[in-house]
Order: C-alpha cells, then structure tokens, then sequence
C-alpha cells in the first residue's frame, strides 16, 4: 500500500475498500482451528522459534510485495486502469492471494499433500468468491468498485496460480535451509 501510494496520484484502494478487505480476510481465516494438523507436527512437541518466524517474514512479506507490484503494473499498463477499475482490480488480487497463500505456509509438507479441513477450505474460497463477485453486487458502487474486464480474470487465475507456486517453492527451499533452526 505505501508503494503504490508514492507512485500513483490516487489512494491504491479507498479506506472502505482496506477495511473490508480486512475484514473478508478475517473472516476466511476463523476457520483455522478446525483444520487438521500434519502427523509429523503431533508427533513430538514444538516450542515457538521467534527467529524462524521472523526469518520466514523476512521470506515471503517481499514475495507478497513484488506481486503487488506486479498487479499494479498490470493494472496500470494491461488494463489501462483508472482510480476506481485499479482500486477494484488490487481488491480482488490482494484478496484473493492473502486467503489462498494459507494453504501453501499451514504445513510444511508440499501444497497439494496436506489437505485442510473442509471448512477452512470451503470459507477460504467461499470469501474468494464473494470478492471476486463485489464487484457485480447492488452495493459495489456504493464500495467503490466496478466491473472488471473478463480479461482481468485471466491475469488473476494467473497471477494466483503463479504465486502459490513461487511461495511453494520459496517454502520449499526456505525449509531445507532452516530446517526448524534459529
């Protein structure tokens, strides 16, 4: 958000838009603790490791960000975006990548061998799909938001698609280097 503000000349999303965004994320993420935990990380117990934690921040926050970036510039340049489409456009990108990337960080086993609960998975693509809809609803004027070009869903299956993989393999390779150590 302070990258896009310093070179755009409007806000990258209006204040409603962010609380909302927010509160959709929030409320994907309710669901967690019905999810179903790895074998391997019951099997012995685990004591929180600060300096992992932040070093894997230190990992995938910049990953984040350069996708953000990216989306602008597809926004910017692809779509011609103006302040409401770009404000409509980064909603439905930053929503819907910040509920999925839950599904490659909640284990450290690959994405597609450990399966979450039904009702984390069915929440967290149930909120993608309301954000993605927002757009088309009576209220969405009301939001700020318009429709987006069929077109922009192309870029965001992409988009999404492109950055479980890079977080996948970040996770990957950030696992074998760390290992659990500080």
């Amino acid at each position: 958000m302070a990258g896009a503000a310093l070179i755009l000349p409007f806000l990258p999303m209006l204040p409603i838009q962010v609380l909302l965004n927010n509160l959709l994320y929030d409320f994907s993420q309710i669901a967690i603790p019905f999810d179903r935990v790895d074998p391997e990380d019951t099997a012995r117990p685990t004591r929180w490791n600060v300096k992992l934690i932040e070093r894997f921040m230190l990992v995938f926050g910049p990953a984040s960000s350069i996708f953000d970036f990216l989306t602008f510039y597809a926004l910017i340049r692809l779509f011609d975006a103006g302040e409401t489409l770009f404000h409509t456009g980064w909603f439905v990108e930053s929503l819907a990548t910040q509920v999925l990337v839950v599904f490659a960080i909640r284990t450290r086993r690959p994405l597609f061998q450990s399966r979450p609960h039904l009702f984390l998975g069915g929440l967290a693509l149930a909120i993608v799909a309301l954000g993605i809809g927002l757009p088309y609803m009576p209220l969405a004027r009301w939001l700020g938001f318009i429709a987006l070009p069929s077109t922009f869903f192309l870029y965001l299956a992409a988009a999404v698609s492109a950055y479980l993989v890079v977080v996948e393999g970040a996770k990957q390779v950030f696992y074998r280097l760390y290992d659990g150590r500080a």
